[in-house]
Formats: structure tokens, C-alpha cells, sequence
């Protein structure tokens, strides 16, 4: 019997890649054990470095580190840095966050439905064909799309990112999937000494990007303003403390102008925003066209942010109407008081929206947004007791979506409208949206 691989040793492989599994891996097998292999394709035979899994492990995990037959879908990486092969041969890891960029982007959308599908049929028993659909006509081959980047700070304080699942740091000098101006401010000449992370929004619009420099826990004041002074005037920096949640002004301001269709919005520091410069557009458009809001409706938007969906819901039902918006996030929920402002029509609640649900008694539409890990059962139980006649299930993870469907099921509810969307080029993350009906009565 061949001896098990151990996590510590590297061993490597030769191996048949079969079909893609949920997040961003394909599916091999070696000697009966399943192993999930990045950086590979159907139908290819590549050698592997196994990267996780002992002989006790029920799985492994390994990394592609050379192509010994090609699909025929495979291209070269736009990122040398994210380039797994290439990093092989230079014997250093490959950053995470670009884990497609191997694959021809319709090939890409093809491997993205067929996860989509399977995670459909297995966790909710529904069989669908899912088509995936482009953002916009424009896609740069799937590069210059995000409009939000973050980074780590080596130990030489230069900008750098993580290797998947790893706390190795590899240094960048661009970020292609990144819009321009996140590119232009040029932040890897910066000397980041003191600072552990750098995140940077540059709003889709145009208007100025934000950075905010989250400091070492002996950083020094003067030091994180020296850092400041160095970045590009057109930036604003602030310095953020995620455990305190305090955010410090250094220059410009602490907020983002963000822009979907004619409405205007602010998004503070850290808050939650569409990443892909399309998505706000694209996805409002699907919402109001699944949940289609009427005048003097009653109307709830859960995991609501600074108010994407929240401001064109309170249009549509207009004054005579009402709009519950309910956020976790404390720095969020301002931020959407001060862009709904001028809706009376809209309450703004803080908190958790279990509990926002439970003081409702009947609503006539609702639009969720939850974070990766979905609604959960709770949630979905105390929507089906609000009666809505639809339900906007916008989601970016298509096996936590599979599962809340499978709970809507149980309550007679239909899946009616199913979209889903490329608004992560390059990897495998996707966005959906889905249209759910209640049962006839």
C-alpha cells in the first residue's frame, strides 16, 4: 500500500481532474480518497502538490504545479503573481483571489452553472439549468472589475497578499482585477511600516477613493500619519481599528460617494458595497424586476447596507407606501439614514432582522441580501409567516442559497425566477438572484 501523503512532506502526484466542486476546486480521486485539486480542469492530467490531508484525512488538497496534458480551455494566467504554475517553477506559492484566471472566461461561466446546478439538485433536490451571465458587454477578459481591494503589509512594509489558505505573504506590485484607480494610487511604493493592512474602495463613478490603513497594535499616531502624507493627494485615508470599530480621518474624508442609477449614496469606511463596478446596476435592475414593488405596498429589505435596494424600493411604493430596512452593521445603518433621509416612507432599523421580523405583522414583498452564510431557517420560517406574495433572495453563495431554498420548499414555496450573474471574473465566486412565491392558498 502506497504511503499516505502528509501535509508537511509535499508530495506530489499525478492525477485526472474530473469534475468542478463548490469553491474553486476539481475533483480527483488517488487510490479511492477524493482530492480537491485548484488550479486544474476537467478532463486534464496534471501533477499535483498535496497541500492538506494526512493519512487520517478524509479528503486532501492540492495544488496543480504542472500541466502534463492541457484542456483545451486553458489560457495563460493575466497575473503572474496568481499564476500557480508559474509560482511553482519560482518555488514560491501563488496569491489567492484569482484561482480562474487559468480558464477561458466562457469556460469559466460554463464551470460556474454546472456548480451552481449541483448545488441546486443536492442540497434543495432541484433540477435546473442555470446560465451565467456576463455583468456587462465590456469585460476585460475579467480584469479591471473590483472596485474594493484589500492587502496585507510584509515585513519589509510593502504591500503584499496571502497564499490561499496560508499566513505566507507574497509581495504585489498590481492588482489586475482591480479598477484603475485602485491601481493608479500606486500604494506598493508606499513605506507601510506600522500598518498590518490596507484596504482601498475607488467608487465606479469616478469620485475619490477612500484607503483605509488598519494599523499594527504598537503603531504610533505620527507614524500612520506619515504614512498618509505619502499616498496620492486624490485619495482620502483613514485610519481604521476593526476591534474598536473606530475610524480615524487623516486626510479628506471617511466616506465614499457611490452612484447607482439616480440615486446617490455614502458608504463609511469598511461598509458593505457591490464589488464588482456593474453589480450595484445589474443587480438592482433584477430586483426590481423579480419583486416588482407597488404603490401604497408595505415592503421589507433585510441585510439592507447603506440602501442599494432600499432607495428605488421606496420610489416605487412612494409615500403612500412603507419600507422596512433593516442592517446589522451600526456604521452601515447610518450611512443608510443619511441616504434615505428624504424617504419618509422608510424606517431604518438597526439590529438583527429575526428580531426586525418578528414586530411585522403581514408584508407584501420582501428583498433579502444576506452575508455568505444565508438567512438560515429562522429566517425563512418567519418570512413564510409574514405571507409576502414574493420574495428576493439576492445571495453570493449558491450552496447556502440551495440550502434556504430547500426550507422554502418544505413550506410550499416555488423557486419562480433564477438569475446569476459573473460579478467575480477570474474566480470562482458568482452572485444570484432568485424570484420565490408563496403557495397557492
Amino acid at each position: 500500500m502506497a504511503q499516505a501523503a502528509d501535509p508537511t512532506d509535499h508530495t506530489e502526484l499525478e492525477l485526472s481532474i474530473g469534475a468542478p466542486a463548490h469553491g474553486g476546486h476539481f475533483v480527483a480521486r488517488h487510490e479511492g480518497r477524493v482530492v480537491f485539486v485548484r488550479h486544474a480542469l476537467p478532463g486534464e492530467l496534471v501533477r499535483v502538490r498535496i497541500t492538506d490531508g494526512g493519512a487520517d484525512s478524509g479528503f486532501w488538497r492540492a495544488d496543480t504545479v504542472e500541466v502534463l496534458e492541457a484542456s483545451p480551455h486553458r489560457v495563460g494566467h493575466p497575473w503572474d503573481r496568481a499564476d500557480a504554475l508559474l509560482a511553482a517553477k519560482r518555488h514560491r506559492p501563488a496569491v489567492g483571489g484569482a484561482e480562474f484566471g487559468h480558464i477561458e472566461l466562457a469556460e469559466q461561466r460554463r464551470l460556474k452553472a454546472t456548480v451552481f446546478e449541483e448545488q441546486l439538485q443536492r442540497l434543495a433536490r432541484v433540477e435546473r439549468q442555470v446560465v451565467v451571465e456576463a455583468a456587462d458587454e465590456n469585460d476585460d477578459g475579467g480584469l479591471g472589475w473590483r472596485t474594493r481591494a484589500a492587502f496585507a503589509v510584509d515585513k519589509s512594509g510593502h504591500l503584499a497578499m496571502h497564499a490561499h489558505r496560508s499566513d505566507e505573504l507574497v509581495p504585489v506590485t498590481e492588482m489586475p482585477l482591480a479598477v484603475a484607480a485602485i491601481n493608479e494610487l500606486r500604494l506598493w511604493e508606499a513605506d507601510l511600516n506600522q500598518v498590518s493592512r490596507v484596504e482601498v474602495a475607488a467608487p465606479a463613478n469616478g469620485s475619490a477613493p477612500l484607503v483605509l490603513l488598519v494599523p499594527e497594535p504598537n503603531a504610533s499616531p505620527r507614524r500612520m500619519a506619515a504614512v498618509a502624507a505619502a499616498i496620492d493627494p486624490s485619495a482620502s485615508v483613514a485610519v481604521w481599528e476593526p476591534e474598536e470599530r473606530k475610524l480615524t480621518r487623516l486626510k479628506g474624508r471617511t466616506w465614499v460617494a457611490e452612484t447607482c442609477g439616480e440615486h446617490q449614496y455614502r458608504v463609511t469606511g469598511d461598509g458593505f458595497w457591490q464589488i464588482h463596478r456593474s453589480a450595484p446596476q445589474v443587480l438592482t435592475e433584477a430586483v426590481m424586476a423579480g419583486v416588482r414593488p407597488q404603490p401604497g405596498e408595505r415592503v421589507a429589505d433585510l441585510y439592507a447596507g447603506a440602501g442599494l435596494f432600499t432607495a428605488p424600493l421606496a420610489e416605487a411604493v412612494g409615500v403612500t407606501g412603507t419600507v422596512l430596512s433593516v442592517e446589522g452593521s451600526r456604521g452601515t445603518s447610518r450611512d443608510a439614514r443619511k441616504n434615505l433621509h428624504d424617504a419618509p416612507q422608510v424606517t431604518i432599523v438597526q439590529g438583527k432582522v429575526e428580531k426586525a421580523l418578528r414586530s411585522q405583522n403581514g408584508l407584501d414583498a420582501v428583498v433579502l441580501d444576506p452575508p455568505r452564510a444565508g438567512a438560515g431557517r429562522t429566517v425563512v420560517h418567519l418570512l413564510h409567516d409574514q405571507r409576502p406574495r414574493v420574495v428576493g433572495y439576492v445571495s453570493c453563495d449558491p450552496a447556502s442559497f440551495a440550502r434556504d431554498l430547500g426550507y422554502f420548499q418544505a413550506l410550499g414555496w416555488e423557486l419562480k425566477t433564477l438569475r446569476v450573474f459573473d460579478l467575480y471574473p477570474n474566480t470562482h465566486h458568482m452572485e444570484s438572484f432568485a424570484e420565490l412565491v408563496p403557495p397557492r392558498a
